[in-house]
């Protein structure tokens, strides 16, 4: 299952280019001559995550049209039941609807099927109640429909288990993997039992295969490796494994150091996958690896994360792949799966696949061969000064199309909402290092422009069968500061505030305030909610978004807990002295010098951007030309509207759908509201309020004759209220 027995051999040898592909050089002759039909969509069902194989968020329903979509009105409520407002949940479920029957997720991940037409509720399965699973509140965004024959199954993830149910009864098929489900900490070549692995997002189907997205740990601590799993529908036994991070012999280990596979994590993909089934390719977007931040433990262009990876389907052989970011430093992972569109140039038809990106690019390239549609330069950017870093020296911009949101926050894009607002955030402009693209990470602090949410998000574009790319955006600066870790020796225990600056402020803090616009409690006070033995179990298993920090020996889980409990007090000196012979110390954390303090949006004192708006965007693009129909802000702050301001944009999770009827529907702002567009001109037709915010991408379909578009309404992000709610609509009778 390595990397070596994969690859196709007619593109095996990497290009000694930075981002380039034997694949990516050749002529799009063979491409021209050969494209297949243009993009089919969504039809009455809704039967794939976001729409299609070809992850295309399109659909050829048109009874709802720009004509009567002002129309539209509330046909079914359906509420999960276990929302968990104090715990901020969520809901990001784009929802199945088959034959009538509609799959979906809740806020605690459980999965439940509706009769599509009423919002009744048929079945429901709880993961927890199996056993095995242990995070009974986290982040699900969909599930996977399949059938053979009279066989009909719903697979989806809890923890780290992949689960197969009867679509029928939501049974669990015992006949798949162990009693039902299957370990994806299971076959990734090396241990790692006691790392974080998890699957939000749903896999992708070719035949009887499942090609799994999966996330791992992205910090400092020790993290599992991300490697490209396809898995049998019937059995659950394991197919192929592309490994990532490449082992001796295979292509791009030279990318690494020699024993980089042993350790380093992630370059998983975490975003979603798509599929060219007629040609068996599958299209799957990496992301970057561990740590995010600092690289010195990992020199090198670093193969094959922050990819774009071009797989056969049957084999996991590598045809192709593009590397967006070389030895990445900013977290900027490719965010959405790819879409699948075919364009027209020079009166052809060509097969295409456009990726778009948290730094708010699209990159199209011919589907088959990876040539670029558009040229691609390797622009130089400025090396790191950090201790042991060595960024790389160019990377990857495409001269078309034109950026989807802005790339420098410069004097002039600082906020002029009030003279107050704007001499705060100047003030601490002139503190920070001058923003250009791609700046590396520091100790002065360096501003991420767009923000470590994008740029495009995991909501992800739509496409239409005309080449038109719909894509919404956030356009907001976030600030990195690097801290150093203070990590000890290697062989002796770390204090607990040494282990807590590494494993936990990124989130956390290094106060420990928390931050609730990432959805991060604090723990400040920890002591009046939980018992010591609580923090020990939590730090062991992990809960919700918070990842399992199992690797810690029993010692450092104690010193954790004791620094949590008393921070001003003195280390126990038991969990101080120097570590007993063969004790496991984590020796992994030593080996990273610095740590964030935190993922910090840029607000003003008043709690709005740092940056002029707009702060949302919704896009439409072109692919064949390379040029923009309409770019219009998404979202607003209703008070500032009330005083005379245009609508600024917000904020924005979740995706569109767009449909045959000419409309575009978008929940996802911070306002909570959930709208309808004009797709030919951008002009807002239809919006109403949502019982929580609809940070989800919708989906549209068909039951009766009657079309309805439903979204998930789970709150809980940006400091908004959390929710249970799947809300339908559609035309009166």
């Amino acid at each position: 299952m390595s990397n070596q027995s994969n690859f196709c051999p007619r593109t095996d040898r990497l290009s000694s280019r930075p981002g380039r592909s034997r694949g990516g050089a050749l002529t799009l002759l063979g491409a021209l001559c050969g494209a297949l039909p243009l993009l089919a969509g969504a039809g009455r069902n809704w039967d794939t995550y976001l729409g299609d194989a070809a992850s295309s968020q399109y659909s050829t329903l048109r009874q709802i049209h720009t004509r009567n979509v002002h129309r539209l009105q509330v046909a079914w409520i359906y509420r999960c039941g276990d929302a968990r407002t104090n715990n901020l949940s969520q809901i990001q479920c784009n929802p199945l609807i088959v034959d009538g029957v509609l799959y979906g997720t809740s806020p605690g991940l459980k999965l439940f099927a509706l009769d599509a037409a009423t919002g009744r509720e048929l079945w429901r399965f709880d993961p927890f109640a199996a056993g095995g699973a242990n995070n009974a509140l986290g982040v699900n965004r969909g599930v996977v429909f399949w059938r053979e024959g009279e066989d009909r199954r719903v697979l989806f993830t809890a923890d780290h288990y992949l689960y197969a149910l009867d679509a029928r009864t939501g049974r669990l098929i015992e006949s798949f993997g162990h009693g039902g489900r299957v370990d994806i900490k299971e076959g990734l070549g090396r241990d790692v039992s006691r790392l974080s692995v998890l699957a939000n997002t749903p896999g992708a189907v070719w035949e009887n295969l499942l090609f799994l997205p999966m996330r791992v740990g992205e910090g400092p601590a020790p993290a599992a490796p991300g490697h490209i799993r396809a898995y049998d529908l019937r059995t659950g036994a394991l197919v192929w494994r592309f490994n990532t991070i490449p082992h001796p012999g295979e292509p791009g280990y030279e990318t690494w150091p020699p024993d980089a596979w042993k350790y380093i994590g992630g370059a998983n993909c975490w975003a979603g996958m798509a599929v060219d089934r007629a040609r068996g390719i599958v299209y799957v977007p990496t992301g970057s690896a561990a740590f995010d931040f600092w690289g010195g433990n990992r020199h090198g262009q670093n193969l094959f994360a922050n990819c774009l990876l071009a797989l056969d389907a049957r084999t996991g052989r590598r045809l192709w792949h593009f590397q967006f970011v070389h030895h990445d430093l900013w977290d900027r992972d490719l965010p959405a799966p790819p879409n699948l569109v075919t364009l027209r140039r020079n009166g052809r038809r060509v097969d295409a696949v456009a990726q778009v990106t948290k730094s708010g690019h699209v990159f199209v390239f011919e589907r088959v061969t990876g040539a670029p549609l558009f040229p691609i330069e390797e622009r130089p950017v400025p090396p790191s000064d950090l201790q042991g870093e060595a960024a790389w020296p160019t990377q990857p911009v495409p001269s078309k199309p034109a950026p989807f949101a802005r790339q420098l926050f410069t004097h002039a894009e600082i906020t002029d909402r009030t003279p107050e607002a704007h001499r705060a955030v100047l003030d601490r402009f002139v503190k920070l290092r001058p923003h250009v693209p791609f700046l590396p990470p520091s100790r002065e602090g360096t501003i991420i422009f767009p923000g470590f949410d994008g740029g495009a998000e995991w909501g992800g574009a739509a496409v239409d069968p005309d080449g038109v790319l719909y894509v919404n955006a956030n356009e907001m600066a976030w600030v990195l500061n690097m801290v150093e870790t203070g990590q000890e020796a290697p062989g002796v225990a770390a204090s607990g505030r040494a282990l807590y600056t590494q494993i936990c402020a990124a989130c956390h803090g290094l106060d420990r305030a928390g931050n609730a616009a990432q959805n991060v409690p604090t723990l400040v006070g920890i002591g009046q909610k939980l018992k010591p033995g609580d923090i020990t179990t939590l730090l062991e298993t992990g809960k919700g978004v918070m990842p399992s920090f199992a690797f810690l020996s029993p010692r450092q889980k104690a010193a954790v807990t004791d620094y949590l409990l008393n921070p001003d007090a003195p280390a126990d000196p038991r969990n101080e002295a120097a570590a007993p012979a063969g004790e496991d110390t984590g020796d992994a954390l030593g080996m990273i010098p610095y740590t964030i303090t935190g993922y910090n949006r840029w607000f003003d004192p008043d709690g709005y951007p740092a940056v002029k708006p707009p702060w949302g965007t919704l896009n439409a693009i072109d692919l064949n030309t390379g040029e923009y129909r309409w770019r219009v802000p998404l979202g607003e702050f209703p008070e500032l509207t009330a005083r005379g301001l245009p609508p600024t944009g917000a904020e924005n999770y979740g995706g569109p759908v767009v449909t045959a009827g000419g409309l575009i529907f978008i929940g996802a702002t911070k306002d909570e509201m959930f709208r309808a567009f004009d797709k030919r001109t951008g002009r807002l037709l239809w919006q109403t309020r949502l019982p929580a915010g609809g940070y989800a991408t919708p989906a549209t379909y068909e039951v009766g004759g009657r079309q309805f578009v439903v979204i998930a309404c789970g709150g809980g992000k940006m400091g908004t209220k959390s929710g249970d709610a799947y809300v339908a609509f559609a035309l009166p009778r």
